[in-house]
């Protein structure tokens, strides 16, 4: 008896249609090879869907993606839509729909294949059976958090501002993910803040290491964000899971990706809610 499983389709713009249209063909495969059945819908995203709809995620689209089993992307944004509002601009289509599915974990690996090894920008030796995971905390953070924006001044002059926010448990949950992953790799975890400077990641450190005291079989080291970027590019096999923040895991995992010889080939997965979110890294 077959499996139904419904998968919204989100192709977006740039390469992100041809990405997807990929895609589907091996999902076709996968239906005949496994007996499953999947219904496949198709809906505009980004800019796409900023030029019917004049919204970069019209509510037929969230309906859609609310309604599936899984979420396929394929990629949002491009120099066309770089000049209208910011909070229509095709990006914005990506924190809607993680905050909307309750995405808030990211798994990205970095991992490199044989025949990729010699296109990677540092020496065979350091990048030969690569295999790091990147996990990004997704729906908290500086990317969500309130007050923001750009004001001007009684003196004429603008100033923008953002705010960096992280509840106990929103840490919590995403350390927990970390641990898990480790326990079915090699059970070593790097969490990866700026404690020495920003408040908030001083409590990712603290409570990160709180949960580890839930998981004595994971090795737990901490190190700072600029380190952790160097250490990237200077041994990157020392590194097993890499767990961080939002915006810090948004800049490590490009880092990393392109320790494999091209970003494009990777995966990334979106999870946390009922319907997980999966595409490629661009």
């Amino acid at each position: 008896m077959s499996q139904n499983y419904t998968i919204a389709l989100l192709p977006g713009d740039g390469i992100g249609p041809e990405v997807i249209k990929e895609a589907v063909k091996v999902l076709g495969s996968l239906e005949r090879g496994l007996e499953l059945k999947l219904t496949l819908n198709e809906v505009p995203v980004g800019g796409a869907a900023y030029e019917v709809d004049r919204h970069p995620l019209p509510p037929e689209t969230l309906k859609t993606a609310q309604e599936a089993d899984a979420v396929l992307l394929g990629a949002v944004g491009g120099p066309k839509w770089e000049k209208i509002d910011f909070s229509l601009r095709p990006e914005r289509a990506l924190l809607g729909l993680r905050s909307n599915l309750k995405l808030y974990a990211n798994l990205r690996p970095a991992k490199i294949f044989p025949a990729l090894v010699d296109a990677s920008s540092l020496k065979r030796e350091l990048v030969d059976g690569l295999d790091i995971m990147v996990i990004r905390e997704l729906t908290g953070g500086i990317y969500f958090g309130e007050p923001r924006g750009v004001e001007l001044l009684a003196d004429g002059t603008r100033t923008g501002f953002n705010t960096l926010v992280y509840t106990e448990e929103e840490i919590k949950r995403i350390a927990r993910v970390a641990f898990d992953v480790a326990r079915k790799r090699n059970k070593r975890v790097v969490s990866v803040d700026k404690a020495n400077v920003l408040e908030v990641t001083g409590l990712w450190r603290e409570v990160v290491s709180e949960v580890h005291s839930e998981y004595d079989d994971i090795i737990l080291e901490h190190m700072y964000v600029d380190n952790c970027a160097m250490q990237l590019v200077r041994l990157p096999k020392q590194f097993d899971v890499i767990v961080t923040t939002n915006m810090f895991g948004d800049i490590l995992s490009d880092e990393a990706s392109m320790l494999t010889g091209s970003i494009g080939m990777l995966p990334s997965a979106s999870i946390g809610g009922n319907t997980a979110m999966y595409e490629p890294i661009h």
